[in-house]
């Protein structure tokens, strides 16, 4: 599974988790991992959310892989098992964000009860080919769902 973020690839992921700062989720399918999403109990990193949406875990990374077994429950599974972690830690709320160009997406987290509560941009950095970090940004909405 690909992941060229420079702070979301698979090893930073397992060392936040490590640290009990989320938590890695990878769902199987025949022996090989088919997405991931990890669960950010420190929030999201923007300063509009944080502001809009103190304390509020964030479902973030959230990839389904390859793009052929989109929209086979997978994403959906996801987002509950990260919502079942949170009802487990007795967190009643939970976030994330979705791209203004990912409509896609955006409706699945409708289905499942997530409201927009705040724009904002998300700024990343991720690594070409090459090796090379390229700042990226993308504008975003961060929806919240209570639990």
């Amino acid at each position: 599974m690909p992941s060229h973020s420079v702070d979301g690839d698979h090893a930073a992921r397992f060392a936040r988790q490590r640290a009990g700062q989320s938590g890695y989720l990878i769902p199987w399918l025949e022996g090989r991992p088919v997405g991931h999403a990890e669960v950010r109990w420190t929030g999201c990193e923007a300063a509009e959310v944080r502001a809009a949406q103190p304390g509020c875990p964030e479902i973030n990374g959230l990839l389904v892989w390859p793009a052929s077994l989109r929209s086979r429950g997978i994403g959906t599974a996801l987002v509950l098992a990260a919502e079942r972690l949170a009802r487990e830690r007795g967190i009643g709320v939970m976030g994330l964000g979705v791209g203004a160009g990912n409509p896609r997406a955006a409706a699945l987290y409708a289905r499942l009860g997530y409201l927009p509560t705040v724009a904002y941009v998300d700024r990343w950095a991720r690594l070409d080919r090459d090796g090379v970090r390229r700042e990226r940004t993308d504008p975003c909405v961060f929806l919240v769902k209570a639990l």
